[in-house]
């Protein structure tokens, strides 16, 4: 499924990094995170993710050479919204 507007990152089939999703343009003044999902596509790795503030963070690994990957992080917040946004990952050899 293509996602025309989602932001891409490069990354190398043997690397573990970080990726980060900040809310805090998206949230109300006062309204915190409280639960958060970060779903990958088949074939990459979330090692791990947390919330720290208004931003998710979750470390990613894996992946083919030569293959994009959406990264979809969902969050749930004190006022009971919930909203997703995604990210392309882009796995090279580097």
């Amino acid at each position: 499924m293509a996602f025309p507007y989602v932001p891409s990152f490069i990354k190398d089939p043997q690397a573990v990094l970080d990726f980060n999703w900040d809310w805090s343009a998206w949230l109300g003044q006062s309204e915190t995170i409280v639960d958060k999902t970060v779903t990958p596509a088949a074939g990459i790795t979330v090692d791990s993710s947390s919330i720290s503030g208004k931003v998710v963070a979750a470390w990613i690994s894996g992946g083919t050479a030569g293959t994009a990957y959406v990264v979809a992080c969902t969050i749930t917040t004190s006022a009971g919204r919930t909203e997703t946004r995604r990210l392309q990952i882009v796995v090279q050899l580097r």
